[in-house]
């Protein structure tokens, strides 16, 4: 069959029953980290940057007189590392597409020639080894549905992501020969290494180019939370037994805030002491018994980029390692890095609870790893700061350096250049006053760069021209800086397709200076691009007051309080928030638009901007964010509030950004078998449920539970009872509401779409609420956190072996058939629905090689263009995708956008004709003319592909 047969039977029924279309965003944000932004040719005539919004290479040809923009060429979505490989060929790693683009700079015009797919979210990119037969090396975490693609079947470290399993390494590293790539679909890898840590960001290489160094991104500092059930009663108690194990005492109190409301019973955080071997609290106390696992807290790994097999791992480098670069005479490895202070509690004055963490949250610092000693060496680069003097005195901020990114070294090493991402500055170090921490950053900053634009995040040193370039993520623009004068001299915007508001409120997120007195602290400590940071903290505040909860309350809980004398919220009072929550893991910013009220609890539906008295969802997900505005003094350390202009750029920023594409389901979007079935389960249809369904959806009124507390109804319920999946309403996993969980306070229903980011965990003490289990200690983890609103549930398998799922699991009360049928619905949770299908980012370049795995790829993406998806993301009638193919004609760019419903391309000229696939496969196989399809979201197409800034005028009819 041909291909243009196949997608005419895949296709043409799907087209012919989609609904009439609404608008669609033209502009979805993710907000990807750069990695490695910027790159020099090795003659040092060309710079290329990564313009991460606009899915493009920039290119600029170097001149004593400065830059001079050169071309650009469209890559994968979300480019945010490139490298060059010689002077003619780059390899640009694409964040969202899963993919590299190699880009060829010499002939007609810059062009992909091929395009590689890897793992889920790669990150960075370097060549090493043998001079004339460098290897690639790029980061991924360790999952992706190419890693589990049946042609790599054979490439070692290849395969399943064990989610599932204890002691599995989360990081990988691909590798690949670029003079041997393959003729398969994506190219095929020499091997994938993995190393034993979470998602791996930076990369760099040894002098002698033989060894390849990477690091672990939000690596952990060795925290995890002990849960409720494995403390001891009340308040600084002494010793008890939990099911005859041995714990050393109560919570840590205070046992009320400064008002006297009694404090509910939660979690406690814990920290691995290397002087005395154990896991300890603020108080010394020995935890080990509640902790059934080891945190080795491998952070930077050597490998050797002649056997690709790791030789080394360096431990207790820093919390969150950004980036890294090697001394070029020492051959010392620098890593710019953030280490978090979540051992320490509370928010706010610190008065009652005699703590806080305010303006102390993660300290900025660059650590030494001398590579064949194996030490480490801590520097911090804000060592003036006292973090006791809240707020810090006028003129702190101007000393200090937010959010270190990228580094650079002068040619002989006495100079080190490092990205303040947080401050708008490159800091400029003597290196050796670094190193022996001689250094006074209140005489250092004099040397500090200012940098216009904001969010400097990759640095290269031109010192043929004694320039540095720079290149600011907030407004996608490259600066020059001239290093003997320590002045910017040019600043060069690339297009940037992203909103005003986006642009605008970025800054809100990451800029120190603006959010915290002492220039340090800000919300992206925290929430590293918008995301997390894998950890947990004690966020409470104990000189703060009980507030109202207005939320409604799924599973009604008069008859529970009642019957348990259950102490809901410390105070007993179901419509209560205390000040002191206890640890909750940091959640993502990413898709919040939809979820109402904020926190794990809800409790920003009250705030300086007022409550959300509304009784039904959805809520008002805007006031919510607003209100978090308290924490920029109570939490970050701002001298005075932030003014309301400023909150509410952050939160039309914030709410703009979306969940990437999730990595586990199928490209098709189908379910296998086993997530299929639980996908059935999830919807009660089959449970011990006297639920009858069609398919895996119940009828209408059942399988749903309560809203509101008067007494108990529906005790026998579905997980979409509680955890709403509803795409086209933009649930899910949470309608906005609360549930009582059994928990010591009424928490929020969270969402369930990054779930697959959790994994790494595992290891758990037999305790109340939950049936026993593997108990025993389970080695070495890669994370201290895992699931639930705490962190303290190592896996979602023992989540769904809790007793409030399962009161009487030998019996009929119970809601699970089995442990077979937990795994099924733990499955389904990696692959949840999300607001865009798995297809998105997804690409395929064509070029001279044809075979049936390319035919089939090319089918995949034009089939998911014609496919529906629900999604209030993409409004009504959306569909998976939007299919484009860029390509070089006459020397010239081009783009075509392809229209399902007649299966043909509409190219970016209004005077030229639509083509057909065989047309444009045909132009692909000319040597030069290289073509590349991309799925991008659905109602990007346009922009993408014909209509670059939306002017309404055409790209080509824009060309001279």
């Amino acid at each position: 069959m041909s291909l243009r047969s196949l997608l005419w039977l895949v296709g043409l029924s799907v087209v012919l029953s989609t609904p009439l279309t609404t608008a669609a965003p033209s502009f979805i944000e993710f907000e990807s980290g750069p990695v490695r932004p910027l790159a020099l040719s090795p003659d040092g005539s060309r710079l290329v940057a990564t313009s991460t919004p606009d899915n493009r290479l920039e290119i600029f040809n170097v001149t004593e007189a400065g830059l001079q923009p050169a071309a650009a060429v469209s890559v994968g979505m979300e480019p945010v590392a490139v490298a060059f490989r010689s002077n003619t060929e780059v390899w640009v790693v694409n964040h969202l597409s899963d993919s590299v683009s190699i880009v060829r700079l010499d002939g007609a015009a810059p062009r992909v020639i091929r395009t590689l797919l890897l793992g889920d979210e790669p990150r960075d990119i370097v060549f090493a080894g043998a001079s004339g037969h460098l290897r690639a090396f790029i980061t991924t975490a360790h999952r992706g549905q190419r890693r589990t693609d049946p042609a790599l079947a054979a490439v070692p470290g290849a395969g399943d992501p064990r989610l599932t399993k204890s002691r599995t390494g989360r990081a990988d590293v691909w590798v690949f020969d670029p003079a041997r790539l393959g003729d398969r679909v994506g190219g095929t890898p020499l091997k994938i290494v993995t190393l034993f840590g979470d998602t791996p960001r930076a990369l760099a290489v040894s002098a002698d180019r033989n060894t390849v160094y990477a690091a672990v991104f939000a690596s952990g500092n060795q925290t995890t939370t002990v849960s409720t059930g494995a403390i001891c009663p009340g308040f600084a108690s002494g010793p008890c037994k939990v099911r005859g194990v041995d714990y050393p005492g109560g919570h840590l109190g205070p046992a009320t805030n400064a008002a006297g409301a009694k404090a509910p019973q939660v979690g406690l955080i814990v920290k691995y002491d290397q002087a005395s071997g154990h896991f300890v609290d603020e108080l010394a106390r020995n935890w080990d018994a509640a902790v059934r696992f080891s945190l080795p807290d491998k952070d930077v790994f050597a490998i050797s980029a002649t056997t690709l097999a790791e030789s080394k791992a360096y431990r207790h480098v820093g919390t969150t390692l950004f980036n890294m670069a090697v001394h070029p005479i020492s051959g010392k490895l620098f890593v710019s890095n953030t280490e978090a202070n979540n051992l320490q509690r509370f928010e706010g004055p610190g008065v009652f609870g005699s703590s806080t963490v305010q303006g102390h949250l993660a300290e900025s610092r660059v650590s030494i790893i001398e590579p064949s000693a194996g030490s480490v060496t801590v520097r911090r680069l804000n060592k003036h700061i006292d973090y006791a003097v809240l707020p810090a005195p006028l003129g702190t901020a101007n000393h200090s350096l937010a959010t270190p990114m990228d580094l650079s070294f002068n040619a002989d090493g006495s100079k080190l250049y490092v990205a303040a991402f947080g401050s708008s500055k490159v800091g400029v170090f003597d290196t050796a006053a670094l190193e022996a921490d001689s250094f006074d950053p209140t005489t250092a900053s004099a040397n500090y760069i200012t940098v216009s634009g904001g969010g400097p995040a990759g640095l290269v040193l031109d010192e043929a021209r004694q320039r540095l370039y720079v290149l600011t993520r907030f407004d996608n623009a490259v600066s020059v800086i001239d290093v003997i004068s320590g002045t910017e001299t040019a600043h060069l915007s690339m297009f940037n397709p992203e909103p005003a508001a986006i642009v605008n409120g970025r800054p809100v997120l990451y800029d120190a200076q603006l959010t915290s007195s002492n220039g340090e602290a800000a919300c992206a400590s925290c929430h590293l691009f918008g995301d997390m940071d894998q950890l947990a903290w004690d966020l409470g505040n104990p000189d703060d007051e009980v507030t109202d909860n207005a939320l409604p309350i799924k599973l009604g809980l008069g008859v529970f309080v009642s019957q348990f004398r259950l102490n809901i919220n410390g105070t007993g009072d179901l419509r209560s928030f205390h000040p002191m929550k206890g640890p909750m893991t940091t959640q993502t910013l990413r898709g919040m638009a939809n979820h109402g009220a904020m926190h794990w609890r809800g409790d920003r539906t009250n705030g300086s901007f007022g409550a959300d008295t509304r009784t039904r969802p959805p809520f008002n997900a805007r006031l919510s964010f607003r209100n978090f505005i308290g924490a920029f003094e109570g939490l970050l350390g701002r001298a005075e509030t932030l003014s309301e202009a400023d909150i509410n750029r952050f939160a039309d920023f914030a709410l703009a950004v979306a969940m990437p594409p999730n990595p586990i389901r199928n490209l098709d979007n189908s379910l296998t078998p086993t997530q299929a079935r639980g996908r059935k389960f999830y919807f009660g249809c089959d449970s011990k449920l006297p639920i009858t369904c069609k398919g895996d959806v119940p009828p209408v009124g059942q399988g749903h539970v309560s809203d509101g507390i008067a007494g108990v109804k529906d005790f026998g319920f579905t997980c979409n009872g509680c955890h709403v999946l509803k795409p086209a309403a933009g649930f899910f996993g949470t309608d906005g509401q609360q549930s009582f969980e059994f928990l010591a306070q009424i928490v929020k229903i969270p969402q369930l779409r990054n779930m697959y980011q959790k994994v790494g965990m595992f290891g758990a003490p037999d305790m109340a609420l939950v049936n026993p289990g593997n108990n025993g200690n389970q080695g070495p983890q890669v994370r201290g956190f895992g699931f639930l609103n705490d962190g303290s549930t190592d896996t979602l398998f023992r989540f769904f072996d809790a007793e409030v799922f399962n009161p009487d699991p030998a019996g009929t009360q119970g809601f699970f058939r089995g442990d077979a049928q937990r795994r099924e619905v733990e499955s389904f949770m990696f692959a949840f629905d999300s607001d865009l299908p798995p297809v998105v980012g997804q690409q395929l370049t064509l070029g001279a090689t044809r075979n049936a795995a390319i035919s089939k790829r090319l089918a995949l993406l034009l089939a998911r263009a014609a496919a529906p998806y629900p999604s209030k993301l993409l409004g009504s009638g959306a569909r998976e995708c939007d299919v484009v193919a860029k390509g070089v004609v006459s020397g010239v760019e081009r783009g075509w956008l392809y229209e399902p419903k007649t299966q043909r391309f509409r190219p970016d000229r209004v005077a030229a004709a639509t083509r057909s696939l065989a047309q444009l496969e045909k132009n692909a196989a000319t040597p030069g003319s290289e073509l590349t399809f991309t799925c991008v979201p659905y109602g990007s197409g346009r922009r993408v592909a014909l209509d670059r800034n939306l002017d309404g005028v055409l790209n080509g009819d824009q060309l001279p």
